[in-house]
């Protein structure tokens, strides 16, 4: 049998295992080998495979590099660095549709939810503002700030701009910690406290600062921040 017979025959195989029972029980570079099928169609891409996770340490740690840092390997093309950074926006997409617009946020833990798949896959800290109406269902949900932009009082600018534009009643803030802990700091306290007072000026109500970290979220509302403002 050929080389290209014993690789269609292995892909045949492997499809079939996972259409039938699912990919939970295998191991990274499995997974991976799957997903680089449909990049290098006609290559044995178990060997790098193998190589990219070693790389990287690990699934995530490949599907989280860059495009460039994936092509620094060999064998590593655009169309190969495109479909491997493409999982984890997928991914994202997927599970923010599952949070349609008639969504409604009534306590921090429905925040939590809703919030979390927004900064999947995100590198830089991003600020986030959900605009609620009356029964706080969403308005709508805006970038308010990236990267470096940490002026507050440019970002109070935007805030009430967005807030008013979208006849919010109550809105809730959002952003994360690209540390991993997802604690306020010192200066999340102070910034929260003046962009409560900023909107309470135009009788908007700041429902809750949501800080995200990887899965996991700290809601300053239910910690009693707010009581203390």
């Amino acid at each position: 049998m050929s080389s290209a017979n014993v690789h269609s025959e292995h892909r045949k195989r492997m499809k079939a295992e996972f259409l039938q029972n699912r990919l939970d029980s295998w191991p990274e570079h499995k997974v991976l080998e799957m997903l680089l099928f449909y990049a290098l169609p006609r290559a044995d891409v178990n060997p790098l495979a193998h190589k990219l996770i070693n790389h990287f340490g690990s699934l995530a740690g490949v599907l989280n590099a860059s495009a460039d840092d994936l092509m620094k390997l060999p064998q590593i093309g655009e169309h190969t660095a495109t479909l491997l950074s493409l999982i984890p926006q997928v991914c994202r997409r997927y599970m923010m549709s599952q949070n349609a617009f008639d969504y409604i946020i009534d306590s921090s833990a429905k925040a939590g939810r809703y919030l979390i798949p927004r900064f999947v896959n995100e590198r830089d800290e991003v600020l986030l503002l959900v605009c609620l109406d009356a029964k706080r269902k969403i308005l709508n949900c805006r970038e308010i700030g990236r990267g470096s932009t940490n002026s507050t009082s440019v970002n109070i600018r935007k805030i009430i701009e967005v807030a008013l534009s979208h006849n919010s009643t109550s809105v809730v803030l959002s952003h994360n910690h690209t540390s991993g802990i997802a604690l306020p700091s010192a200066e999340d306290e102070i910034a929260t406290r003046q962009i409560y007072s900023a909107l309470k000026i135009v009788s908007i109500e700041l429902f809750d600062h949501i800080i995200i970290a990887n899965d996991d979220f700290v809601s300053m509302a239910e910690n009693g921040f707010f009581k203390s403002i």
